[in-house]
């Protein structure tokens, strides 16, 4: 993209948020003259400066995906000192979704300013949606008085798996509409049936027609739903659909784990009392209407912890893991104990969601043997599918033999032989299994990332502890779920520089 362009888009963007030249100069750290500058294309940018610009304005100003962006990493050093955690993820974009139940504003504050957030943004905006981030911390959602669904960013849609809570609150607030079939990570076929199944008992029928989904409602008031599965998305689904039918709803089957409990802590600070929060069942006393502003943090990321736990066993490191959520991350910890590894836990603390608990996690380091039973996930209390893949580079770091089975995703497990080329010894059972043979002598190389955010991660923590200079390519993967990873992996002795 040509300066012009880019200047052009600073503009425009800026303009989008309502932002003045002398707003942004401010969030930019620089003055409103470079600003001006930037937006005649008379001013050179940085890809730091770039990536900046990208973060305040919530969008990125070069081409659709990153795709040209990569890792130069030097690995094998030893990374030392702290890192704090980044709010989840997963549980920020459920709550961009559940923000459309609020006729008032909703401020999320430390949104993390990452690939999937901003493509979830451009679809908000899109059909009407105010997205204004304030003060560089927080993001202002301000609801249109009428949803535009005729507009809605089509391309933006596709790329994120989120479009799919966007069922549940569309249905109370619109009522028959139709949006594009959800994206995100490519795992294979990833069925929307469990959704289709419970959004029928609120009374709301689902028809696929190429890359659409057309959506009849017609108020039904269930007594009880059970679920098909204990699957997050499926269970926020549930939740905002029963958060705007009157009455009480019970939800059977549903899933505790962190982000279904960040959504049960922002509904109910919206009005909507719920019981049994952090178990399987959830009773719903649902409203007629949300009206109500809204400013709400969710808690940090528990698999955001687990990165830096596999980033520090692999390369031998002592970190601090500042505000993990404990009790998300226990189970992991129980199976790292029984391989060896040791670590402490300090200052015990509150999210700032009043709920979860935190604590400060240093792990030293140790050496590892293989567990006696296999590594897999299951719905929590026991450990999370998404940080099943972190297990694969530790298990290379233990002696002996170890199997994953990563049972939810059938393409999944075969990015994991990526690592292979990094010196790992994995064999593929089959498309779920794989036998990850240790101690490994990890090596460098050149890899293109996975269009999958684990593995993608997995593989730069490999190269992180590889002796050498590798290069991961096309990293928006990675940046679909990581703010600003290189500079923070950085900050903690790591080498990577990003082109």
């Amino acid at each position: 993209m040509k300066t012009n362009d880019i200047g052009k888009r600073i503009s425009q963007l800026r303009k989008e948020i309502n932002l003045t030249q002398s707003q942004l100069a401010k969030l930019l750290g620089t003055s409103q003259s470079a600003v001006t500058r930037m937006e005649a294309g008379r001013q050179n940018l940085s890809i730091k400066m770039i990536d900046r610009l990208s973060q305040v304005l919530g969008k990125s100003l070069v081409a659709e995906q990153s795709s040209g962006s990569n890792f130069h990493i030097i690995g094998g050093k030893q990374l030392s000192g702290e890192v704090t955690l980044k709010c989840s993820k997963n549980a920020t974009v459920g709550l961009l979704a559940a923000s459309l139940l609020n006729s008032a504003p909703t401020t999320l504050e430390d949104v993390p300013r990452i690939e999937e957030v901003f493509r979830i943004l451009e679809v908000l905006q899109s059909i009407g949606v105010e997205c204004q981030w304030i003060d560089d911390t927080k993001l202002k959602l301000t609801p249109p008085a009428t949803f535009t669904l005729d507009k809605i960013n089509r391309a933006s849609a596709r790329q994120t798996r989120t479009i799919i809570m966007f069922l549940a609150p569309l249905m109370h607030r619109i009522g028959n509409f139709t949006i594009p079939a959800p994206g995100g990570c490519k795992l294979g076929s990833r069925s929307i049936h469990p959704h289709i199944t419970m959004l029928k008992a609120f009374g709301l029928t689902i028809t696929q027609t190429g890359t659409n989904f057309h959506c009849e409602y017609s108020r039904n008031k269930p007594q009880e739903v059970l679920l098909l599965e204990p699957g997050d998305t499926v269970t926020e689904n549930a939740l905002m659909a029963a958060a705007l039918t009157p009455g009480i709803t019970k939800l059977k089957y549903v899933s505790a784990n962190y982000m279904v409990q960040d959504m049960c802590i922002f509904l109910q600070q919206l009005g909507v009392t719920i019981e049994g929060i952090g178990t399987t069942t959830l009773v719903v006393h649902g409203v007629e209407s949300i009206d109500r502003p809204i400013t709400y943090a969710p808690s940090e990321d528990p698999i955001e912890a687990m990165f830096f736990i596999a980033l520090a066993i692999a390369t031998k490191s002592k970190l601090t893991i500042k505000r993990a959520p404990l009790e998300f991350i226990e189970n992991e910890l129980m199976v790292l104990t029984e391989m060896g590894q040791e670590y402490d836990t300090a200052h015990p603390q509150t999210a700032k969601n009043g709920f979860t608990k935190l604590i400060d996690l240093t792990i030293k380091p140790s050496s590892l043997r293989a567990p006696k039973e296999k590594i897999h996930a299951r719905p929590y209390p026991a450990l999370n599918i998404d940080n099943l893949p972190f297990f694969v580079p530790i298990a290379a770091m233990a002696e002996g033999r170890t199997l994953i089975h990563d049972w939810v995703f059938e393409n999944r497990a075969i990015y994991y032989t990526e690592l292979s080329k990094l010196g790992a010894r994995i064999d593929l059972a089959d498309p779920h299994r794989v036998f990850v043979n240790g101690p490994v002598k990890w090596h460098a190389t050149n890899i293109d990332a996975p269009p999958a955010l684990r593995p993608s991660a997995i593989i730069m923590i490999a190269m992180l502890a590889a002796n050498g200079e590798s290069i991961l390519r096309n990293v928006y993967s990675i940046n679909r779920g990581y703010e600003d990873l290189a500079r923070r992996l950085n900050a903690i002795g790591a080498e990577i520089v990003v082109t």
